[in-house]
């Protein structure tokens, strides 16, 4: 998978509300059993399977299973792959504050 594509699937799967909330979570809290995830997420079981399934494919979330449970976190090499990208956003949009550049459009 290209690095754009990767992006592409990361940026779609935050896309839903209830993906960023559950990333966030994982963020604040590192490694999350499934089930102390639908503690204050307001939703079903089954729906937080579907979003994990969608995390997890796209590579942003990592799932380890131990005996009937998963646990998961944020993967780290993807998160630094996002953060990467907006570092370079940044970095270009000062650039571009700084120089003197005029527009004759």
């Amino acid at each position: 998978m290209r690095v754009d594509d990767h992006m592409l699937e990361v940026f779609k799967a935050l896309g839903d509300e209830n993906r960023l909330a559950i990333v966030r979570s994982l963020g604040e809290r590192g490694e999350v059993c499934a089930c102390e995830l639908l503690d204050g997420l307001g939703i079903k079981q089954s729906t937080l399977s579907h979003h994990m399934k969608v995390l997890c494919a796209c590579g942003l979330v990592r799932c380890r299973k131990e005996g009937r449970w998963c646990y998961y976190s944020i993967d780290p090499d993807s998160a630094e792959a996002v953060s990467s990208l907006f570092r370079s956003l940044a970095s270009s949009g000062q650039r571009a504050q700084s120089s003197e550049m005029s527009c004759e459009c």
